[in-house]
């Protein structure tokens, strides 16, 4: 899906385009956004922005991700962006949007603040299966890579099951925030065919071989995705355990 299978993820109100250009000597792929896309979702934005959290609220969000999706045309890195909605209406059109730019579309299932919560956002949508499986299919249809971005240790939500049930509604990878569970991620790797993404506290060798043990196609980094020592590291660190090619020298 990407080379080297190593992915800055989505921070939202940061992960833009010229944050995906600089960590493209690094990683295959930037998950760009979260951005909310529906009023729901951006209603629940704004009273994040007014709590001090950085947030993208661009008038027209749609058009939004369509040229931050142009800006990266000549960067050699997979695009992606990482969305947020309360109702499926919007979702082909940021599907489209991405489908023409060449780039995956990720739905958040994965947010867990009160205000994204509260509209059906985020993590909510992990425990109303038929809402998230409705989503996917939309995209889905729409020809674009579609996947899910989904948090670990959610009570009550058994993910391999879940991730079988993405699957068979259209989705093509899955970017699992492990939590304190790393072993989550064998366990959907072994459930389903997707394309897994494993993310949380890659930062160095062992995380990386720990992920890739338990059967991951990629790895992610968060909050140190705009650091480029932790990159190059976990560059170095990805290089050895995918057993690639080492990245030249400058």
């Amino acid at each position: 899906m990407f080379t080297p299978p190593l992915a800055l993820a989505s921070l939202s109100g940061e992960a833009d385009a010229e944050w995906a250009s600089a960590g493209a000597d690094y990683a295959g792929a930037a998950f760009l956004g979260g951005i909310a896309i529906d009023d729901d979702a951006r209603a629940a934005a704004r009273d994040l922005r007014e709590r001090d959290r950085t947030e993208f609220l661009p008038d027209d969000p749609i058009a939004f991700i369509d040229r931050e999706l142009a800006a990266l045309e000549a960067t050699p890195i997979r695009p992606a962006f990482n969305v947020r909605s309360a109702t499926s209406d919007p979702i082909p059109d940021a599907a489209r949007v991405c489908r023409d730019r060449g780039a995956l579309l990720e739905l958040n299932a994965h947010c867990r603040q009160d205000e994204l919560c509260a509209v059906g956002c985020g993590e909510t949508l992990l425990r109303d299966s038929d809402r998230l499986r409705a989503y996917v299919d939309r995209a889905a249809a729409t020809g674009v890579t579609v996947g899910v971005k989904v948090r670990a240790e959610v009570p009550g939500v058994e993910l391999p099951a879940l991730a079988r049930e993405l699957e068979a509604a259209g989705a093509a990878f899955v970017h699992i925030d492990a939590m304190d569970t790393e072993s989550i991620v064998r366990d959907v790797v072994d459930a389903t065919e997707l394309f897994v993404i494993a993310n949380n506290g890659v930062r160095e060798e062992a995380t990386v071989r720990e992920y890739v043990d338990y059967g991951a196609d990629a790895v992610s980094v968060g909050r140190p995705s705009d650091n480029p020592v932790v990159l190059a590291r976990v560059r170095d660190a990805v290089d050895r355990q995918f057993g690639l090619e080492p990245k030249p020298s400058n």
